[in-house]
C-alpha cells in the first residue's frame, strides 16, 4: 500500500498580497503570518506569479479601488492568474465587491466582472431602523457544506464594517449570508475564486479560522496534494 499523503495546512504556504495602495494590508498579513504563511504585499507580476494565493484585500470606496487596480496595470495581471491560471484567490470586504460587474457607490461604476452581481448600498434606515453602515458583529449562516465556513446551517460570528453589499444573480456560489435587515452574501466562491465581506483578520478565531481554511486550499491546489 502507498503511504498516505499528508494533509495539506496553512503553514509555509506563500501568500501575495495585491499592492494596489487600498486597504488595511498590515492587519491581514499579521494575521496570515500568525497562521505561519509567508506573506508578500506586491503588484510585481512574478512574485504574484510564484504565490500559491493571491489576496484582495479593500477598506474604501469601489470606485477607487477599481481606479487603482487600473492605474497599477494589475487588471489583466489578475485576469491571466485568477481566471485563466485558476491561482487560488480571496477578496475580503471591497476586495469582494471589485469582483462583480457593477457599483453604485458614487455613481455608476465597472467593476472586475468576475461574477453576475452588482453592488448596492444598504437601504434598511427607514425599513429597520439599523444605521448604515452596517458597523459590528454579525452571525454568518452557512448555506452550503463548504471548505471555508464548513457545514450547513452553522453560523459563526465576524467583524463587519460597509455600507455597500453584494446583490448576487448567482445564488449557487454562495456558501454563507448574514441577516442585516435584508439578507446579503456573506461568503461566496465560484471555482478558484472566494470572497467574503467580513474582515476575517479582526473576527477572531472563526476569521482566523476562515483564513486556514482558505490557505490549506491554495496548498492543496498548488502542491497537488489530495485532501
Amino acid at each position: 500500500m502507498s503511504p498516505e499523503k499528508p494533509a495539506p495546512d496553512a503553514r509555509h504556504c506563500r501568500v501575495a498580497m495585491i499592492d494596489y495602495e487600498f486597504g488595511n494590508v498590515r492587519s491581514v498579513a499579521n494575521a496570515l503570518e500568525a497562521l505561519g504563511s509567508v506573506v508578500q504585499l506586491s503588484r510585481d507580476e512574478e512574485v504574484l506569479q510564484q504565490a500559491d494565493a493571491l489576496i484582495l484585500p479593500g477598506v474604501g470606496a469601489f470606485a477607487d479601488g477599481m481606479a487603482n487596480l487600473r492605474r497599477f496595470g494589475l487588471i489583466p495581471v489578475l485576469e491571466r492568474l485568477v481566471l485563466d491560471e485558476k491561482k487560488p484567490f480571496l477578496g475580503i470586504c471591497v476586495g469582494m465587491q471589485l469582483l462583480a460587474k457593477t457599483g453604485w457607490e458614487g455613481g455608476h461604476h465597472a467593476g472586475l466582472g468576475w461574477i453576475d452581481a452588482e453592488v448596492v448600498r444598504f437601504e434598511v434606515e427607514q425599513t429597520h431602523n439599523l444605521k448604515v453602515p452596517h458597523v459590528g458583529w454579525n452571525d454568518v449562516r452557512t448555506v452550503r457544506n463548504n471548505a471555508l465556513t464548513g457545514a450547513v446551517d452553522v453560523a459563526h460570528t465576524y467583524y463587519f464594517v460597509h455600507s455597500y453589499y453584494l446583490r448576487c444573480n448567482e445564488p449557487d456560489i454562495v456558501l454563507g449570508a448574514c441577516e442585516y435587515g435584508i439578507e446579503f452574501p456573506a461568503v461566496i466562491q465560484q471555482g478558484n475564486i472566494h470572497a467574503v465581506q467580513f474582515h476575517p483578520e479582526k473576527s477572531q478565531k472563526y476569521g482566523l479560522a476562515l483564513l486556514s481554511s482558505f490557505l490549506k486550499l491554495a496548498t492543496t491546489a498548488q502542491k497537488g496534494q489530495a485532501c
